[in-house]
């Protein structure tokens, strides 16, 4: 990461604004820092933000309104959402929302470097997909999923929107259908190597994608055991 990736930091404490902001820096990254939603507003309508710190109680807007709003805008910005710690139904929420990755308070400052990176390196590695290149496009069950565009259409042809985490979980599943993964197969390929060792996003994105499968969400079946199967015959195009 360089110094022209822009993070914005919304939290209205000015202590742990001040703390966040330096920390970030000093890693390299350019940083916005904003006390409420109407400074982040205002940044994103100068600047394209390439990740959104976002505290969850905020004066004002809350956090999780801030990430419906941004889930909802032409142009999705990744968001990890900071929740006070044992918040588990609002740390929930977020993910539900949208949310790409959550940090407790208090954090330990290295594992917010590690998430923000990893949730940049992820995003990033998700746009290398739509540069111009051979198109590869996956078939099952009447489903159409075009990697290259990162487009997912149902057996009636519409277009079925997916977040950047649940993109990259279809991704894992399609390249290895009617094989049992287990959890931290999925946390390392979806995650990365910052993945932490109880890390439960990818269960509330699992449960996120299988809603947006619908009567189809059969095709992914828990095993016992810990394990998910993709259960369709999987054809490339």
């Amino acid at each position: 990461m360089t110094e022209s990736t822009l993070i914005a930091v919304v939290e209205d404490d000015p202590e742990i604004r001040l703390l966040v902001t330096g920390l970030l820096s000093r890693e390299g990254f350019e940083v916005a820092a904003c006390a409420h939603a109407g400074e982040l507003d205002r940044v994103l309508h100068r600047r394209r933000v390439d990740l959104v710190l976002l505290d969850l109680m905020l004066p004002g807007e809350d956090g999780l309104s801030v990430c419906r709003r941004l889930r909802g805008a032409p142009v999705s910005t990744p968001v990890i959402m900071v929740t006070a710690k044992g918040d588990d139904i609002d740390r929930i929420l977020g993910l539900e929302l949208g949310a790409d990755d959550y940090v407790a308070k208090p954090f330990n400052p290295r594992e917010l470097v590690a998430r923000v990176r990893a949730v940049l390196r992820r995003t990033r590695e998700a746009h290398s997909m739509q540069r111009p290149m051979a198109r590869e496009t996956f078939g099952f069950g009447g489903w159409t999923l075009d990697a290259s565009a990162r487009r997912l259409l149902d057996p009636q042809g519409r277009d079925v929107e997916l977040t950047g985490g649940e993109f990259t979980l279809l991704m894992a599943f399609v390249t290895h259908p009617q094989r049992v993964l287990n959890r931290e197969q999925l946390l390392d390929w979806t995650r990365g190597r910052d993945a932490m060792p109880f890390d439960r996003t990818i269960d509330v994105q699992l449960s996120r994608l299988r809603r947006k499968l619908g009567a189809s969400s059969g095709m992914v079946r828990t095993i016992r055991g810990g394990g998910y199967l993709f259960t369709l015959p999987v054809t490339r195009a």
